[in-house]
Protein backbone atom coordinates (compact mmCIF):
# COMPACT_ATOMS: atom_id res chain seq x y z
CA UNK A 1 0.00 0.00 0.00
CA UNK A 2 1.30 3.38 -0.70
CA UNK A 3 2.48 5.56 2.30
CA UNK A 4 2.54 9.51 2.85
CA UNK A 5 3.93 12.00 4.56
CA UNK A 6 1.55 14.12 7.25
CA UNK A 7 2.25 17.16 4.54
CA UNK A 8 0.89 15.14 1.78
CA UNK A 9 -1.84 13.72 3.08
CA UNK A 10 -3.29 16.69 4.68
CA UNK A 11 -2.47 18.96 1.46
CA UNK A 12 -4.20 16.58 -0.66
CA UNK A 13 -6.95 16.55 1.30
CA UNK A 14 -7.26 20.34 1.28
CA UNK A 15 -7.15 20.16 -2.65
CA UNK A 16 -9.77 17.56 -3.24
CA UNK A 17 -7.48 15.17 -4.54
CA UNK A 18 -6.99 11.13 -3.30
CA UNK A 19 -3.37 11.75 -2.83
CA UNK A 20 -0.51 13.83 -3.75
CA UNK A 21 3.32 13.28 -3.92
CA UNK A 22 6.35 15.73 -2.81
CA UNK A 23 6.59 18.03 -5.59
CA UNK A 24 3.14 17.88 -6.88
CA UNK A 25 1.68 21.48 -7.76
CA UNK A 26 -2.23 21.65 -5.80
CA UNK A 27 -4.33 24.17 -5.57
CA UNK A 28 -4.91 24.33 -1.64
CA UNK A 29 -8.22 25.08 -0.16
CA UNK A 30 -7.27 26.29 3.43
CA UNK A 31 -9.43 25.78 6.39
CA UNK A 32 -8.76 29.39 7.99
CA UNK A 33 -6.70 32.31 6.80
CA UNK A 34 -5.36 35.24 8.92
CA UNK A 35 -3.13 38.14 9.01
CA UNK A 36 -2.54 40.83 11.91
CA UNK A 37 -1.61 44.35 11.80
CA UNK A 38 -0.61 44.06 7.96
CA UNK A 39 -4.21 43.73 7.06
CA UNK A 40 -4.72 47.23 5.67
CA UNK A 41 -1.42 46.89 3.14
CA UNK A 42 -3.23 43.74 2.52
CA UNK A 43 -6.36 45.31 1.72
CA UNK A 44 -4.54 47.90 -0.43
CA UNK A 45 -3.36 44.94 -2.48
CA UNK A 46 -6.61 43.55 -2.72
CA UNK A 47 -8.04 46.55 -3.58
CA UNK A 48 -6.15 46.06 -6.53
CA UNK A 49 -6.75 43.03 -7.79
CA UNK A 50 -10.30 43.99 -8.93
CA UNK A 51 -12.10 41.51 -7.31
CA UNK A 52 -16.04 41.76 -6.47
CA UNK A 53 -15.58 40.73 -2.49
CA UNK A 54 -14.17 38.61 -0.22
CA UNK A 55 -14.88 34.86 -1.21
CA UNK A 56 -13.96 33.33 2.15
CA UNK A 57 -15.21 36.23 5.20
CA UNK A 58 -16.57 33.26 7.66
CA UNK A 59 -12.36 31.45 7.13
CA UNK A 60 -11.07 34.69 7.66
CA UNK A 61 -9.31 35.94 11.31
CA UNK A 62 -7.91 39.18 11.92
CA UNK A 63 -5.92 39.65 15.35
CA UNK A 64 -4.23 43.25 16.50
CA UNK A 65 -1.08 42.51 17.95
CA UNK A 66 1.88 43.78 16.59
CA UNK A 67 2.26 46.94 17.96
CA UNK A 68 -0.61 47.26 20.94
CA UNK A 69 -1.85 49.74 22.24
CA UNK A 70 -1.12 51.70 19.12
CA UNK A 71 2.68 53.44 19.76
CA UNK A 72 2.49 56.08 17.21
CA UNK A 73 -0.47 58.35 15.14
CA UNK A 74 0.53 55.88 11.80
CA UNK A 75 0.38 53.01 13.87
CA UNK A 76 -3.54 53.78 15.41
CA UNK A 77 -4.66 54.83 11.52
CA UNK A 78 -3.52 51.68 10.41
CA UNK A 79 -5.76 49.99 13.00
CA UNK A 80 -8.83 51.89 12.56
CA UNK A 81 -8.68 51.07 8.93
CA UNK A 82 -8.43 47.37 9.72
CA UNK A 83 -11.48 47.84 12.16
CA UNK A 84 -13.55 49.81 9.41
CA UNK A 85 -12.36 47.30 6.60
CA UNK A 86 -13.49 44.17 9.46
CA UNK A 87 -16.95 45.92 9.01
CA UNK A 88 -17.64 46.24 5.96
CA UNK A 89 -16.89 42.63 4.82
CA UNK A 90 -18.34 40.78 7.91
CA UNK A 91 -14.96 39.09 8.49
CA UNK A 92 -16.29 35.97 11.02
CA UNK A 93 -12.97 36.60 13.60
CA UNK A 94 -11.47 39.73 14.83
CA UNK A 95 -9.35 40.32 17.73
CA UNK A 96 -8.73 43.68 19.56
CA UNK A 97 -6.32 45.21 20.85
CA UNK A 98 -5.42 43.14 24.19
CA UNK A 99 -6.33 39.99 23.07
CA UNK A 100 -3.22 38.56 22.48
CA UNK A 101 -1.02 37.22 20.43
CA UNK A 102 -2.55 35.72 16.68
CA UNK A 103 -0.73 32.38 17.02
CA UNK A 104 -1.59 32.27 20.69
CA UNK A 105 -4.90 33.65 20.73
CA UNK A 106 -5.94 30.84 17.35
CA UNK A 107 -5.18 28.23 19.09
CA UNK A 108 -6.58 29.21 22.71
CA UNK A 109 -9.96 29.69 20.08
CA UNK A 110 -9.92 26.45 18.26
CA UNK A 111 -9.86 28.18 15.24
CA UNK A 112 -7.16 26.28 14.00
CA UNK A 113 -7.76 22.21 14.10
CA UNK A 114 -6.07 19.21 13.82
CA UNK A 115 -6.00 18.03 10.04
CA UNK A 116 -6.71 21.08 9.06
CA UNK A 117 -4.54 23.91 6.78
CA UNK A 118 -4.13 27.25 7.81
CA UNK A 119 -2.07 30.18 6.15
CA UNK A 120 -1.17 33.15 7.68
CA UNK A 121 0.74 36.47 6.98
CA UNK A 122 3.17 35.59 9.63
CA UNK A 123 6.12 33.76 9.21
CA UNK A 124 5.13 31.88 12.39
CA UNK A 125 1.94 30.19 10.64
CA UNK A 126 4.37 26.84 11.20
CA UNK A 127 3.21 27.43 15.01
CA UNK A 128 -0.19 25.73 14.45
CA UNK A 129 1.91 22.14 13.74
CA UNK A 130 1.34 21.86 17.63
CA UNK A 131 -2.27 21.11 16.95
CA UNK A 132 -1.66 18.50 14.21
CA UNK A 133 -2.20 21.15 11.63
CA UNK A 134 -0.53 22.06 8.73
CA UNK A 135 0.50 26.05 8.86
CA UNK A 136 2.03 27.86 6.17
CA UNK A 137 3.06 31.70 6.46
CA UNK A 138 2.00 33.47 3.05
CA UNK A 139 3.39 36.84 1.55
CA UNK A 140 0.69 39.83 1.56
CA UNK A 141 0.01 39.11 -2.25
CA UNK A 142 -0.81 35.45 -1.41
CA UNK A 143 -3.08 36.85 0.89
CA UNK A 144 -4.88 39.14 -0.96
CA UNK A 145 -5.38 36.08 -3.32
CA UNK A 146 -6.48 34.16 -0.66
CA UNK A 147 -9.15 36.40 0.02
CA UNK A 148 -10.05 37.05 -3.82
CA UNK A 149 -10.67 33.36 -4.63
CA UNK A 150 -10.18 31.07 -1.47
CA UNK A 151 -7.52 29.33 -2.74
CA UNK A 152 -3.78 29.23 -3.08
CA UNK A 153 -1.76 27.05 -5.25
CA UNK A 154 1.68 25.69 -3.71
CA UNK A 155 4.49 22.93 -4.33
CA UNK A 156 3.87 20.06 -1.92
CA UNK A 157 7.16 20.06 0.32
CA UNK A 158 9.53 17.29 0.70
CA UNK A 159 9.58 16.34 4.65
CA UNK A 160 12.63 16.43 6.57
CA UNK A 161 11.47 13.91 10.07
CA UNK A 162 13.16 14.68 13.51
CA UNK A 163 13.28 12.20 15.99
CA UNK A 164 13.85 13.63 19.29
CA UNK A 165 14.89 10.78 22.30
CA UNK A 166 15.52 11.44 25.54
CA UNK A 167 14.19 12.89 28.87
CA UNK A 168 15.33 16.51 29.32
CA UNK A 169 17.26 17.16 32.00
CA UNK A 170 15.49 19.76 35.08
CA UNK A 171 15.25 23.44 33.65
CA UNK A 172 16.16 22.02 29.83
CA UNK A 173 12.92 23.16 28.12
CA UNK A 174 11.72 23.00 24.30
CA UNK A 175 13.12 26.14 23.43
CA UNK A 176 16.97 24.82 24.75
CA UNK A 177 16.50 21.17 22.22
CA UNK A 178 14.97 23.82 19.69
CA UNK A 179 18.16 25.97 19.40
CA UNK A 180 20.04 22.80 19.43
CA UNK A 181 18.79 21.08 16.62
CA UNK A 182 18.47 24.73 14.92
CA UNK A 183 22.52 25.37 15.84
CA UNK A 184 23.59 21.54 14.12
CA UNK A 185 21.65 22.41 10.99
CA UNK A 186 21.55 25.63 10.34
CA UNK A 187 18.91 28.38 9.59
CA UNK A 188 18.35 26.99 6.24
CA UNK A 189 18.20 23.26 7.33
CA UNK A 190 14.88 22.94 6.22
CA UNK A 191 14.25 25.45 3.61
CA UNK A 192 11.05 24.79 1.86
CA UNK A 193 10.44 21.56 3.33
CA UNK A 194 7.76 19.94 5.88
CA UNK A 195 9.22 19.04 9.36
CA UNK A 196 7.53 16.16 11.18
CA UNK A 197 8.76 16.19 15.15
CA UNK A 198 8.24 12.90 17.13
CA UNK A 199 10.02 10.71 18.92
CA UNK A 200 10.13 10.18 23.35
CA UNK A 201 10.86 13.37 24.06
CA UNK A 202 7.50 15.14 23.22
CA UNK A 203 6.01 13.25 25.35
CA UNK A 204 8.05 15.12 28.12
CA UNK A 205 6.57 18.40 27.17
CA UNK A 206 3.76 20.20 28.63
CA UNK A 207 1.13 21.19 26.59
CA UNK A 208 2.87 25.34 26.58
CA UNK A 209 5.83 23.61 25.43
CA UNK A 210 4.78 21.79 22.56
CA UNK A 211 4.34 24.56 20.44
CA UNK A 212 7.79 25.95 20.67
CA UNK A 213 9.65 23.82 18.19
CA UNK A 214 6.92 24.34 15.37
CA UNK A 215 6.80 28.01 15.54
CA UNK A 216 11.03 28.16 15.61
CA UNK A 217 11.28 26.10 12.70
CA UNK A 218 10.45 29.47 10.67
CA UNK A 219 13.57 30.00 11.77
CA UNK A 220 14.67 26.69 10.56
CA UNK A 221 13.46 27.89 6.86
CA UNK A 222 10.60 25.36 6.87
CA UNK A 223 7.72 25.79 5.08
CA UNK A 224 5.67 24.00 7.97
CA UNK A 225 5.93 22.03 10.73
CA UNK A 226 4.11 19.11 12.61
CA UNK A 227 3.55 16.99 15.85
CA UNK A 228 1.12 14.46 16.01
CA UNK A 229 -2.18 15.12 17.86
CA UNK A 230 -1.56 13.07 21.41
CA UNK A 231 -4.49 12.77 23.57
CA UNK A 232 -3.84 15.32 25.59
CA UNK A 233 -3.79 17.57 22.51
CA UNK A 234 -6.78 16.43 21.26
CA UNK A 235 -8.79 16.73 25.01
CA UNK A 236 -7.10 20.43 24.87
CA UNK A 237 -9.07 20.96 21.27
CA UNK A 238 -12.43 19.39 22.53
CA UNK A 239 -12.47 21.10 26.14
CA UNK A 240 -11.66 24.54 23.94
CA UNK A 241 -14.77 23.95 21.18
CA UNK A 242 -17.18 23.09 24.05
CA UNK A 243 -16.26 26.09 25.66
CA UNK A 244 -18.93 28.52 26.23
CA UNK A 245 -17.68 32.17 27.00
CA UNK A 246 -21.60 34.04 27.89
CA UNK A 247 -21.53 35.22 24.03
CA UNK A 248 -20.42 32.63 22.15
CA UNK A 249 -21.12 28.68 22.20
CA UNK A 250 -18.89 25.97 21.12
CA UNK A 251 -19.42 22.58 20.33
CA UNK A 252 -17.43 19.39 20.58
CA UNK A 253 -16.24 17.77 16.62
CA UNK A 254 -17.73 14.87 15.32
CA UNK A 255 -14.65 13.25 13.96
CA UNK A 256 -14.73 11.16 10.62
CA UNK A 257 -14.43 7.72 10.88
CA UNK A 258 -10.84 6.91 9.35
CA UNK A 259 -9.69 8.84 12.70
CA UNK A 260 -8.93 5.90 14.56
CA UNK A 261 -7.10 4.58 11.38
CA UNK A 262 -5.27 7.07 11.21
CA UNK A 263 -4.34 7.30 14.84
CA UNK A 264 -3.00 3.72 14.68
CA UNK A 265 -1.03 4.48 11.98
CA UNK A 266 0.92 6.91 13.93
CA UNK A 267 0.96 4.14 17.13
CA UNK A 268 2.64 1.79 14.52
CA UNK A 269 5.39 4.32 14.45
CA UNK A 270 6.61 4.58 17.70
CA UNK A 271 8.87 7.39 16.80
CA UNK A 272 5.91 10.07 17.51
CA UNK A 273 5.81 9.34 21.03
CA UNK A 274 -23.79 44.70 17.16
CA UNK A 275 -22.11 48.27 17.07
CA UNK A 276 -18.90 46.96 18.81
CA UNK A 277 -16.49 45.62 16.84
CA UNK A 278 -14.64 43.82 19.37
CA UNK A 279 -14.77 39.49 19.33
CA UNK A 280 -16.79 39.21 22.25
CA UNK A 281 -19.47 41.72 21.39
CA UNK A 282 -19.55 40.57 17.94
CA UNK A 283 -18.78 36.78 18.34
CA UNK A 284 -21.65 34.91 17.19
CA UNK A 285 -21.88 31.25 17.22
CA UNK A 286 -19.36 29.31 15.50
CA UNK A 287 -20.64 26.75 13.25
CA UNK A 288 -20.42 22.75 14.12
CA UNK A 289 -17.03 21.77 12.19
CA UNK A 290 -15.96 18.48 12.11
CA UNK A 291 -12.07 17.90 12.37
CA UNK A 292 -10.05 14.71 11.27
CA UNK A 293 -6.37 14.06 12.81
CA UNK A 294 -3.94 13.11 10.37
CA UNK A 295 -0.69 10.61 10.87
CA UNK A 296 1.72 10.08 8.67
CA UNK A 297 1.91 5.83 7.81
CA UNK A 298 4.67 4.19 9.20
CA UNK A 299 6.32 3.60 6.06
CA UNK A 300 6.44 7.00 4.88
CA UNK A 301 9.46 7.72 2.84
CA UNK A 302 11.19 10.95 4.11
CA UNK A 303 13.98 13.42 2.27
CA UNK A 304 16.06 13.34 5.27
CA UNK A 305 15.57 12.08 8.85
CA UNK A 306 17.50 13.62 11.92
CA UNK A 307 18.12 12.30 15.30
CA UNK A 308 18.49 14.37 18.36
CA UNK A 309 19.25 12.58 21.84
CA UNK A 310 18.85 15.66 24.59
CA UNK A 311 19.27 13.54 27.64
CA UNK A 312 22.44 15.66 28.71
CA UNK A 313 21.60 18.49 27.02
CA UNK A 314 22.14 21.48 28.79
CA UNK A 315 20.49 24.99 28.97
CA UNK A 316 21.04 26.74 25.32
CA UNK A 317 21.81 29.91 23.98
CA UNK A 318 21.35 31.45 20.41
CA UNK A 319 24.27 34.58 20.04
CA UNK A 320 23.97 37.24 18.09
CA UNK A 321 23.04 37.81 15.10
CA UNK A 322 21.35 34.43 13.57
CA UNK A 323 19.26 31.96 15.51
CA UNK A 324 21.51 29.08 14.47
CA UNK A 325 24.79 30.66 16.14
CA UNK A 326 24.23 28.42 19.29
CA UNK A 327 26.50 27.26 22.00
CA UNK A 328 25.72 25.91 25.86
CA UNK A 329 24.75 28.68 28.09
CA UNK A 330 28.32 27.88 30.47
CA UNK A 331 30.16 29.18 27.04
CA UNK A 332 28.08 32.87 27.41
CA UNK A 333 27.98 32.77 31.12
CA UNK A 334 29.11 36.56 32.59
CA UNK A 335 28.35 38.62 29.19
CA UNK A 336 26.48 41.72 30.46
CA UNK A 337 23.06 42.24 29.37
CA UNK A 338 21.29 45.39 30.14
CA UNK A 339 17.56 43.85 29.35
CA UNK A 340 15.78 40.66 29.65
CA UNK A 341 12.60 40.27 28.00
CA UNK A 342 9.68 37.03 28.78
CA UNK A 343 7.41 37.08 26.29
CA UNK A 344 6.77 36.88 21.50
CA UNK A 345 4.81 33.91 20.97
CA UNK A 346 7.42 31.72 21.42
CA UNK A 347 8.32 31.78 25.13
CA UNK A 348 5.41 34.05 26.64
CA UNK A 349 2.91 31.05 27.52
CA UNK A 350 1.58 30.76 31.36
CA UNK A 351 4.65 28.29 31.66
CA UNK A 352 7.05 30.28 30.54
CA UNK A 353 6.02 32.91 33.20
CA UNK A 354 5.78 30.79 35.76
CA UNK A 355 9.48 29.68 35.01
CA UNK A 356 10.69 33.15 35.44
CA UNK A 357 9.14 33.34 38.48
CA UNK A 358 10.66 30.70 39.94
CA UNK A 359 14.20 31.53 39.26
CA UNK A 360 13.31 35.37 40.62
CA UNK A 361 10.75 34.60 43.51
CA UNK A 362 11.92 36.86 46.73
CA UNK A 363 14.74 38.05 44.34
CA UNK A 364 15.44 41.55 42.81
CA UNK A 365 16.48 42.28 39.21
CA UNK A 366 20.04 44.02 38.32
CA UNK A 367 18.60 45.12 35.09
CA UNK A 368 15.44 45.43 32.98
CA UNK A 369 12.77 42.86 33.06
CA UNK A 370 10.30 43.04 30.62
CA UNK A 371 7.16 40.79 30.68
CA UNK A 372 4.53 40.74 27.63
CA UNK A 373 1.71 37.47 28.44
CA UNK A 374 0.97 36.36 24.91
CA UNK A 375 -2.98 36.41 25.53
CA UNK A 376 -5.23 37.80 27.47
CA UNK A 377 -5.58 34.66 29.09
CA UNK A 378 -2.40 33.75 29.62
CA UNK A 379 -2.70 37.12 31.75
CA UNK A 380 -5.35 36.67 33.45
CA UNK A 381 -4.20 33.27 34.83
CA UNK A 382 -0.78 34.59 35.54
CA UNK A 383 -2.76 36.80 38.09
CA UNK A 384 -4.59 34.42 39.50
CA UNK A 385 -2.02 32.31 40.57
CA UNK A 386 0.72 35.04 41.41
CA UNK A 387 2.87 34.55 39.48
CA UNK A 388 2.66 38.25 38.12
CA UNK A 389 2.88 39.29 41.94
CA UNK A 390 5.58 37.42 41.97
CA UNK A 391 7.72 38.70 38.87
CA UNK A 392 6.49 42.70 39.84
CA UNK A 393 8.21 42.11 43.09
CA UNK A 394 11.17 41.33 41.69
CA UNK A 395 11.07 44.39 40.03
CA UNK A 396 9.61 43.36 36.48
CA UNK A 397 7.77 46.20 34.28
CA UNK A 398 4.63 43.91 32.75
CA UNK A 399 2.81 45.21 29.32
CA UNK A 400 -0.01 44.80 27.18
CA UNK A 401 -0.82 41.09 25.46
CA UNK A 402 0.93 41.15 22.22
CA UNK A 403 4.28 41.16 20.76
CA UNK A 404 6.04 44.25 21.95
CA UNK A 405 9.54 44.59 21.33
CA UNK A 406 9.81 41.37 19.67
CA UNK A 407 9.02 43.47 16.38
CA UNK A 408 11.18 46.58 17.37
CA UNK A 409 7.63 48.53 17.85
CA UNK A 410 7.88 49.93 21.54
CA UNK A 411 7.38 48.35 25.18
CA UNK A 412 10.91 47.67 25.30
CA UNK A 413 13.17 48.59 22.70
CA UNK A 414 16.92 49.11 23.88
CA UNK A 415 19.07 51.61 23.31
CA UNK A 416 22.55 51.23 21.10
CA UNK A 417 24.98 48.65 22.00
CA UNK A 418 22.33 47.66 25.00
CA UNK A 419 21.89 43.99 24.91
CA UNK A 420 19.17 42.06 25.40
CA UNK A 421 18.40 38.16 26.38
CA UNK A 422 14.86 37.42 25.64
CA UNK A 423 12.67 34.26 25.13
CA UNK A 424 11.72 34.99 21.87
CA UNK A 425 12.68 33.06 18.39
CA UNK A 426 14.84 35.96 16.50
CA UNK A 427 17.95 37.64 17.14
CA UNK A 428 18.60 39.10 13.70
CA UNK A 429 20.34 42.56 13.65
CA UNK A 430 18.24 45.32 14.22
CA UNK A 431 15.08 43.15 15.35
CA UNK A 432 14.15 45.11 18.75
CA UNK A 433 14.47 47.99 16.56
CA UNK A 434 17.96 48.97 17.21
CA UNK A 435 20.68 48.12 14.94
CA UNK A 436 23.24 48.15 17.43
CA UNK A 437 22.18 45.95 19.84
CA UNK A 438 22.58 42.88 20.64
CA UNK A 439 20.45 40.08 21.40
CA UNK A 440 20.45 37.08 23.10
CA UNK A 441 18.06 34.11 23.12
CA UNK A 442 17.19 31.45 25.15
CA UNK A 443 14.63 30.01 27.32
CA UNK A 444 12.51 31.78 30.38
CA UNK A 445 14.67 30.17 32.90
CA UNK A 446 17.81 31.42 31.52
CA UNK A 447 16.27 34.89 30.73
CA UNK A 448 14.97 35.31 34.54
CA UNK A 449 18.33 34.44 35.99
CA UNK A 450 20.32 37.00 33.79
CA UNK A 451 18.21 39.65 34.40
CA UNK A 452 18.91 38.93 38.48
CA UNK A 453 22.45 38.71 37.58
CA UNK A 454 22.76 41.91 35.28
CA UNK A 455 24.51 38.99 32.52
CA UNK A 456 23.89 36.25 31.68
CA UNK A 457 24.03 32.86 33.91
CA UNK A 458 22.74 29.74 35.03
CA UNK A 459 19.50 29.66 36.48
CA UNK A 460 20.50 26.44 38.38
CA UNK A 461 22.22 28.76 40.79
CA UNK A 462 18.54 30.91 41.47
CA UNK A 463 16.71 27.97 41.40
Amino acid sequence: MPAYTFAEKVLARAAGVSSARAGDILDVKPDVVFSHDNTAPIRRIFDKIGAPGIAIPEKIAVTLDHAVPAPTTEHAQNHAEIREWVRQHGIAHFFEVGRGICHQVLSEEALVLPGEVVFGSDSHTTHFGWLGAFGMGVGRTEMAALWATGELWLRVPETLKVVLSGRPRPGVTAKDVTLKLIGQQGVGGGKYRAVEIGGETVGHWSIDELPVMPNMMAEFGAMSAYIAPDERVLAYIEERLNRKDGLKERHIPRRKSNADSNRRDAEDAEEYGGGEISFRAAGTKREQRGYEPIYPDAEAVYDEVVHLDVADLEPQIALPHLPDNVVDLSQAVGTPIQQAFIGTCTGGRLEDLRAAAEVVRGKRVRCRLVVIPSSEEVLLAAVEDGTLATLIAAGAAINTPGCGPCMGNHMGVPAPNEASIISGSRNFKGRMGTADAPIYLASPYVVAASALAGEIADPREFM
